[in-house]
C-alpha cells in the first residue's frame, strides 16, 4: 500500500483529469499529489486521526495522503457531531484533522491491542462506526492494506453521483472504486432529491447508488417523469428494497438497469449480481467470499473482514462466519433478503415478517414509507402496528381519519389477519440524514 498516489499517478491515462467534481471545485490526482507537499503537518505513521468532512476536495486530498503515511483514519462528518467526543474516546484518536486544520490530541493512557497489532506490522488502519438505529455503535477496525485490495483488480468504472456519506461504507467504496478504475464521482450542491438529480444531468451521471427510500422518494415527487438522458445504471442498498417500488422504478425508467448491493461495514461492500432487474433475486459472493443460510438468517466468510471491534466483542464464529442478522432465503445460488430475524412479530404463535405488511402498505397510493413493529397485546402476546408517511400528510383529523380508514381496508385485501396492524400512525417516519428511514418510537 505504500506509495499509493505514484501508483494511482502511474496508472492513471491522465493526471490532470479530475475524479472529483462538483459545480465549483474540481480534484484529480495531480492535484492531491501537489496537496502532499505542504499538508497534514505532524502526521505520523501510526497516528489514529479523526477526519471530518465530505466529498470535497480538502477532506478527499487529506484522506489519500493519510492513507499513504499507513495512519489509522477516522472519516466523520459534521451530522454525527454530537457523537465525535465519544468516537474520539473509543477509537484512541490523538490527532484531528478538520477544514484544513491539524490538531494533536494527548496520547491516549490505553493502547487497545488491535491497533497495536496494526502499528507492530506497519499497517495503517481504517475506523468505521456502524450506523445501526438501536444500541451504540461499534467502532469496526480494517487494515487498510487487505480494504483496498479489492479495488486493485480492474472494473469498469463509471460517472457516478456521491449520494452516500463520507464516514459510510458505501460512500468511500464508490469513492475508490471511481479513482482506481478512472472514473468520475460527481458531488450534488445537497442531498435534497432535487438537487442530486440536477447533478445527475448537469454531470451526464450514468450511475447513481441510493437507498430504497430516496428512490422511492424520487418517485412520488415526480423527479423521474423525465428521465435523465445519461443515467445507465441505479443500483439500491443499505436498506431493503421492497418490491412494490422496484416494479414501479422499472417502469419509470425502462432503459435504465437496477442493480442490488449488499455489504456491511465489518466486511465491505461485497461483489452481487442481481438476477434481472426488477427482482430482489441476487448472487453474493466474489473472491475469497462464502454465503450460507444457517437457521433462517445470511452467514458470510471473507477474508476482507475486519480485524474486530474496538468496544465489542468479535461477532465471528470459530470457523469464521459472520452472522448478518439478515433473513434470507435462497434459489439455487440465488439468495433473498426478507427482512431482520430481530424484527419478526409473534401474533399468537404465528410469526409474521414486516416486510409482508410493509410491502402490502406500499401499494397504496400515495403511500411514501411504512414500517411495521411489534407491540405488546394482553391476548395474543404481540400484534402489528405500522408507522407510516404519506407524500402528502392529512391536514386535519377527520381527513387523517378517513385516510387511515381506507389504508386499514387496503391492509385487510392483502393481508391475513394476524397480519392486519392493529394500530397505524401516520407522520411517524421520516427519512433521515442518510436517506433511510427512520422512525419516532411511540409514547
Amino acid at each position: 500500500m505504500t506509495q499509493l498516489l505514484q501508483t494511482l499517478l502511474r496508472n492513471s491515462p491522465d493526471p490532470q483529469r479530475p475524479f472529483l467534481i462538483g459545480r465549483s471545485f474540481t480534484l484529480s490526482p495531480a492535484d492531491v499529489a501537489a496537496a502532499g507537499k505542504s499538508g497534514l503537518p505532524g502526521v505520523k505513521e501510526g497516528d489514529v486521526v479523526a477526519l471530518t468532512g465530505g466529498f470535497d476536495p480538502p477532506t478527499v486530498s487529506a484522506f489519500l495522503h493519510l492513507l499513504d503515511r499507513r495512519a489509522v483514519i477516522v472519516p466523520l462528518t459534521p451530522l454525527t457531531q454530537s457523537g465525535h467526543a465519544d468516537f474520539f474516546r473509543t477509537a484512541g484518536v490523538n490527532c484531528v484533522v478538520r477544514d484544513g486544520r491539524t490538531e494533536r490530541l494527548p496520547e491516549p493512557a490505553d493502547k487497545h491491542p488491535l491497533l497495536e497489532e496494526l502499528r507492530a506490522r506497519g499497517e495503517g488502519g481504517l475506523i468505521l462506526f456502524s450506523s445501526g438505529t438501536t444500541g451504540k455503535a461499534k467502532a469496526v477496525l480494517h487494515s487498510t492494506r487487505h480494504f483496498l485490495a479489492r479495488y486493485r483488480t480492474p472494473r469498469k468504472a463509471l460517472r457516478s453521483v456521491a449520494l452516500l456519506l463520507f464516514d459510510h461504507i458505501g460512500g468511500l467504496n464508490t469513492l475508490l472504486h471511481m479513482l482506481f478504475n478512472h472514473g468520475q464521482v460527481a458531488v450534488p450542491r445537497s442531498p435534497a432529491p432535487e438537487d442530486v438529480i440536477a447533478a445527475v444531468r448537469e454531470f451526464r451521471a450514468e450511475l447513481l447508488p441510493a437507498s430504497p427510500t430516496f428512490l422511492r422518494l424520487l418517485l412520488l415527487h415526480g423527479l423521474l417523469d423525465d428521465p435523465p438522458t445519461d443515467l445507465k445504471i441505479i443500483s439500491y442498498g443499505t436498506e431493503r428494497m421492497d418490491q412494490p417500488t422496484l416494479d414501479a422504478l422499472c417502469r419509470a425508467l425502462p432503459d435504465v438497469d437496477f442493480r442490488q448491493t449488499y455489504g456491511m461495514s465489518e466486511l465491505g461492500i461485497l461483489r452481487v449480481k442481481s438476477r434481472s432487474r426488477d427482482s430482489l433475486w441476487m448472487r453474493v459472493g466474489g473472491e475469497d467470499t462464502e454465503t450460507r443460510i444457517a437457521d433462517g438468517t445470511l452467514r458470510i466468510r471473507s477474508g476482507n473482514r475486519m480485524l474486530g471491534y474496538l468496544n465489542a466483542p468479535s461477532p465471528f464464529d470459530a470457523g469464521g462466519w459472520y452472522d448478518t442478522g439478515d433473513l434470507a432465503e435462497s434459489d439455487g445460488p440465488w439468495l433473498r433478503i426478507s427482512g431482520r430475524s430481530d424484527g419478526l412479530i409473534n401474533v399468537g404463535g404465528i410469526k409474521v415478517r414486516p416486510d409482508e405488511v410493509e410491502d402490502a402498505a406500499l401499494r397504496f397510493p400515495g403511500l411514501l414509507l411504512a414500517h411495521a413493529r411489534g407491540a405488546e397485546n394482553p391476548l395474543t402476546g404481540m400484534h402489528v402496528e405500522l408507522d407510516c408517511r404519506f407524500v402528502r400528510e392529512p391536514q386535519n383529523a377527520g381527513e387523517r381519519r378517513e385516510l387511515l380508514r381506507r389504508l386499514r381496508r387496503h391492509l385487510k385485501g392483502l393481508l391475513p389477519p394476524q397480519a392486519v396492524p392493529g394500530r397505524i400512525r401516520s407522520g411517524a417516519v421520516d427519512i433521515s440524514p442518510r436517506n433511510k428511514k427512520t422512525t419516532e418510537q411511540p409514547c
